[in-house]
């Protein structure tokens, strides 16, 4: 089989790019070896995953189920040969991001670009450690946006947002690493969770940035809870009448947690929430968005539909204590 010059020009700008979005982004890109305290005193290994540095002096974003647990610490190991001892400054299992801060400065932070601007077919390039080896580069293109993926804190389950599917390989021990663009700005934090069989990445975004700058602020990420499990429903052809041929569906009450804000409020099970502090409400992932830090002890007026009756309810949200 002969190679055309053409498809030889191609394949070899294909290469500058990721050898070029590699030489600038595997120096922001740490190796995280990841210890418990155990029971006499000393240090268990209990994983491995990666970092981004953001700042230059020590503060390194992962995935939050690289270091979720009691008394994570470890090491961070860079490409200049540098290992620095690493502690957990926040983490927050709803999003899967946790916040580090290493004993070190000079770090070379990583570019953060924009998620929204990403489109379907985009070249990316994945950088982190998988199975331990350090400064692993992939490359592929963005296979779908909009994915949502479960995660889970104590009881309380949440769907990240807006996730990013790409073909570029990943495996355990990228978690934590950069997903750049062909211009090696960083659009996502790849995770790579057993059992969800795709190559995902937690976004770049506001809500993404939002979340980083409370946990290095505070440590945790505060948000509203209003007490319901739900699911997304049609609305009934009379309904969609009357609120306009834009709407096509609300959240149907499955559930409401005994002496919620919701039970407060009067919501019942199969209640159909369509909207929820003045905004339009139609898949649970709209429902979580409104639930922020500054809706906590707010009054959020929701307008329900409860058999023929449209109701005006009025919720005053709680923090939400996983």
């Amino acid at each position: 089989m002969t190679t055309t010059v053409d498809e030889a020009q191609a394949l070899d700008a294909y290469s500058r790019i990721v050898v070029d979005v590699a030489e600038r982004l595997a120096p922001s890109v740490a190796n995280l070896r990841v210890m418990r305290r155990g029971r006499g005193g000393g240090h268990v290994p209990v994983g491995a995953g990666s970092a981004v540095a953001l700042t230059p002096d020590g503060f390194l974003l992962t995935s939050a189920h690289v270091v979720a647990g009691p008394g994570r610490s470890g090491r961070a190991s860079f490409v200049d040969g540098r290992e620095l001892r690493f502690t957990v400054v926040g983490v927050d299992r709803l999003s899967d991001l946790a916040v580090l801060r290493v004993d070190g400065d000079s770090l070379m932070p990583a570019v953060l670009g924009e998620a929204e601007s990403v489109r379907v077919g985009q070249l990316v390039v994945a950088i982190g450690n998988p199975n331990g080896f350090a400064g692993s580069v992939t490359a592929g293109v963005v296979s779908a946006l909009g994915r949502s993926m479960p995660a889970r804190a104590g009881r309380t389950v949440r769907y990240i947002d807006n996730m990013i599917q790409t073909d570029a390989a990943l495996n355990p021990g990228n978690s934590g690493g950069a997903l750049a663009t062909s211009g090696a700005q960083v659009i996502g934090i790849n995770t790579a969770v057993a059992g969800v069989g795709l190559g995902l990445a937690v976004p770049i975004n506001a809500a993404m940035r939002r979340i980083v700058g409370a946990l290095m602020r505070d440590g945790r990420v505060r948000r509203a809870y209003i007490g319901i499990a739900g699911g997304q429903r049609p609305l009934p052809p009379r309904a969609r009448e009357r609120l306009g041929s834009g709407r096509h569906g609300g959240i149907e009450v499955t559930e409401v947690a005994s002496g919620s804000p919701a039970e407060r409020a009067g919501l019942r099970a199969e209640d159909l929430i369509v909207s929820l502090g003045g905004e339009p409400v139609e898949r649970v992932d709209d429902v979580q968005r409104l639930m922020t830090e500054e809706a906590i002890g707010r009054q959020l007026s929701a307008t329900v539909l409860r058999g023929d009756q449209q109701l005006e309810l009025e919720l005053r949200p709680v923090e939400l204590r996983s």
